[in-house]
């Protein structure tokens, strides 16, 4: 990525701007403070999958093919055609992907249900099944995403950091989360057992990656991914010490998943219009900095059997890089 920058006094006295490559960000980014260290065993208690439904993205313009006149921007986004079914699906896939790496990688997995039977996992929450969250995504962007469990798993639990809520609704989601961490801590030591909580929340887009993993044969038309900043992994050691695994770039499956649609209504593409050409008249008449907002509406349908091979895919990769990673910290 590369950004633009003034280079200070100099910059502007030879009216040059200096173009800076800006550091990027590793694949994937690890704090190991030590949290399985002497581990014998090791509890999978949370694995969340969340897919996005809605998005609303909110950019500054300055031209182009979205508008000749400046303005804001807002592009709406949603996905149809995904059922709760091939949720579950998915869900369930990844979280068996995961556990098999595990036991591939050395790590002995605690039984689900000795796990959530024990008395002193007994004050850990779960929370409605699946979660549904209005997320924050980015400055001026929010969404809404659906977190679902595998079914191996008898309860939804969330740890901080498994999610960015936007407004008031996340605010008791944001409460059990951290009464989790205490006593998910108070489990882990009793039981001499480290937790492992994952997350992984799952986009759409229609623009293909760079880096990207493809299928062989599949027309590419579409991109699914794990979004950074909103998938990690969270140990919290029977030591008291606790370890993240997080992403710094997508982990992206190109494909043919999805099928895109503007869906503005008729009305919207007609005020649109009229007010492009007022800003125009406007600004042929010597009204500079008459500003219209462009906004458009668009539609993702995935096709079936494809979007669930693609997010699997995804989850799948996203699998491998975590094990790797917590290999690393025994």
């Amino acid at each position: 990525m590369k950004r633009i920058i003034a280079a200070g006094a100099l910059a502007l006295a030879l009216s040059a701007p200096v173009a800076i490559e800006a550091k990027e960000k590793p694949p994937i980014e690890v704090k190991d403070k030590g949290a399985l260290q002497g581990a014998s065993q090791i509890a999978v208690v949370a694995f969340n999958i969340g897919f996005i439904f809605e998005s609303i993205d909110a950019t500054a313009a300055t031209g182009g093919m979205l508008g000749a006149f400046g303005g804001t921007t807002k592009a709406k986004s949603e996905l149809v055609g995904v059922t709760p079914e091939m949720m579950q699906q998915i869900a369930d896939a990844a979280y068996g992907d995961f556990v098999s790496r595990l036991s591939a990688a050395g790590f002995a997995v605690a039984d689900p249900s000795a796990v959530f039977n024990d008395a002193g996992f007994a004050k850990v929450k779960g929370v409605d099944t699946p979660a549904e969250i209005n997320i924050a995504l980015e400055k001026k962007s929010k969404g809404k995403a659906v977190y679902y469990k595998p079914s191996q798993l008898p309860i939804q639990v969330l740890v901080p950091g498994d999610f960015t809520g936007s407004g008031m609704s996340s605010m008791g989601l944001n409460m059990t989360a951290g009464q989790n961490s205490y006593q998910l801590a108070t489990y882990a030591k009793g039981a001499a057992t480290p937790v492992i909580d994952v997350t992984y929340l799952i986009d759409f887009s229609d623009q293909k990656r760079p880096g990207a993993f493809s299928f062989g044969g599949l027309k590419v038309n579409a991109n699914l991914s794990v979004v950074p900043g909103f998938s990690q992994v969270t140990v919290i050691g029977a030591n008291g010490k606790t370890n993240t695994v997080s992403f710094g770039q997508p982990v992206s499956v190109d494909g043919d998943f999805i099928e895109v649609a503007d869906a503005s209504s008729g009305t919207e593409k007609t005020t649109q219009a009229a007010a492009n050409v007022a800003g125009g008249v406007a600004a042929a008449l010597g009204f500079g900095g008459l500003r219209f907002g462009k906004t458009r509406k668009f539609q993702f349908t995935a096709k079936l059997g494809n979007y669930e091979e693609g997010a699997g895919k995804a989850a799948s990769l996203a699998n491998e890089m975590v094990v790797g990673a917590l290999q690393a910290q025994q």
